[in-house]
């Protein structure tokens, strides 16, 4: 991987991880498309660690408040109808069960998508574009059947649980972990950018957790001499990338969602999946 291609897939990291196309699957189609070397799943979780500091850097304040809400409900064993205590809490129950399957899941699906070759199988790109097409449907049907009105006061503890259960399902490339947290958002009737900034916090600790382990796969690499100390630079370019794109997607994204529907969302993933299809069957 040279460093052209590393600010590629740090911008794609950092516009796709929080607009609802699914940044694993791009991670994983843009090289194939383009016949680069899989750039390895150590890259990919240095990308997320930008786009965590993206979270971080945007939410700043929130997480402040909402660090402090919830030492304050600990200290005085009390949430009550304190806002920012309930969120606080509604984020920590939600990000449950997507930690416990990708703690259990991450080695099975490494094996699929990121072993070298692997997710360049007809197969499993058969696989990928299924499943962005699918998601792609529940997000179409999500803003059609419900009526996104609920703002961040009104969210419930059932709430923040089934959008916890739905950012378990990103642990598939394709999934899109912010495209499961805001359609189930949708389908509960939560605002669209009130389902964002939710899902935006939720995926904060996922992908911290996720963070931490490519460090210390980077540091092993390197004692190992599997990685050269020029590959830094290259990993350090798409970490800048990730975290600029991602604070910027961020900011437009929430404007966006304000005053349109996610539907030109819904109608990529349906294109990305006939192109996915139409490469690999030619391929294959």
């Amino acid at each position: 991987m040279n460093l052209f291609e590393a600010v590629i897939l740090g911008l794609v990291q950092g516009l796709t991880e929080f607009i609802p196309i699914s940044s694993s699957a791009h991670l994983i189609i843009i090289p194939w498309l383009f016949r680069w070397d899989d750039p390895g799943i150590s890259f990919d979780l240095v990308l997320h660690v930008g786009t965590f500091i993206a979270i971080l850097s945007f939410f700043w304040q929130d997480w402040v408040r909402l660090v402090r809400a919830a030492i304050a409900s600990i200290i005085e064993r009390k949430i009550g109808q304190d806002t920012d205590r309930k969120q606080a809490w509604f984020l920590i129950i939600g990000t449950i069960p997507g930690g416990v399957v990708g703690y259990f899941a991450e080695s099975t699906i490494e094996e699929l998508f990121h072993q070298p070759g692997a997710g360049h199988a007809m197969g499993a790109m058969i696989t990928m574009a299924i499943i962005i097409a699918l998601l792609g449907a529940g997000l179409f049907i999500a803003e059609r059947t419900t009526r996104p009105v609920r703002g961040i006061n009104q969210m419930s503890l059932k709430d923040a649980l089934v959008i916890g259960l739905s950012q378990a399902l990103a642990i598939f490339p394709g999934v899109s972990r912010s495209g499961a947290t805001i359609t189930a958002g949708l389908a509960l009737g939560l605002q669209r950018e009130t389902a964002a900034r939710f899902s935006f916090l939720l995926s904060a600790p996922i992908i911290l957790g996720a963070g931490l382990s490519s460090i210390l796969d980077v540091r092993n690499e390197l004692a190992s001499g599997t990685m050269l100390q020029s590959d830094l630079l290259v990993y350090a370019a798409g970490f800048i990338t990730a975290v600029v794109s991602g604070y910027l997607c961020i900011k437009y994204l929430l404007r966006f969602l304000q005053r349109h529907s996610t539907d030109i969302f819904v109608y990529y993933r349906w294109l990305l999946a006939v192109l996915v299809l139409i490469v690999a069957i030619a391929r294959g």
